[in-house]
């Protein structure tokens, strides 16, 4: 925990958690890039969460999300959605989930580590992190633009409603309607 705060001090000091630096989400992203684990329940219930609310177009990075060689993997999908081009045959996307479910500190720690948190930050694409449970706190999420407390709630942050859209839609069109009567 020493280390922990020793580096959240060292990485505040160089500004890395300011708020200033933080990007505003997409409204409606076209295409969401996950960098997670590709089995388990995180990955599931982000795709169903996102299929429930306003179905988006998912490309996932597969990452070892603990132990030994997970924290260069994470940050290495992070860089590596950020250098696809623009317009190229995989499309870039336009916010990234950094997900993992819960555990110990010691399964949470790949989080902490500054090759993570430095990729976060460089990280041109708006990003939300979404690791452990709403208890759990890692580095990521004082640099990330957002913090979601489960990788559920990161899917509900990243899309709207669509039935709720449409019926605000709606309500606009009706509204415009009178206007022009008037």
């Amino acid at each position: 925990m020493a280390l922990m705060e020793e580096r959240k001090k060292k990485l505040a000091a160089e500004g890395l958690f300011d708020e200033a630096r933080k990007q505003l989400l997409p409204w409606l992203p076209e295409v969401i890039g996950v960098v997670t684990s590709p089995t388990g329940a995180v990955i599931r219930d982000i795709l169903h969460r996102l299929e429930d609310r306003f179905p988006r177009r998912v490309l996932v990075w597969p990452v070892k999300v603990q132990g030994d060689g997970s924290a260069e993997q994470v940050a290495a999908a992070i860089r590596g959605f950020n250098a696809l081009p623009a317009g190229g045959r995989i499309p870039r996307p336009d916010l990234l989930i950094v997900a993992r479910g819960g555990g110990s500190l010691e399964d949470l720690w790949s989080f902490n580590e500054e090759i993570v948190v430095r990729a976060a930050a460089d990280s041109h694409i708006p990003l939300i992190s979404a690791v452990g449970h709403e208890t759990d706190i890692t580095l990521i999420d004082f640099v990330a633009d957002k913090r979601a407390p489960t990788p559920t709630a990161a899917a509900e942050m990243a899309v709207p409603v669509r039935s709720e859209l449409f019926v605000e839609i709606a309500a606009l069109a009706r509204r415009t309607m009178v206007c022009w009567q008037r």
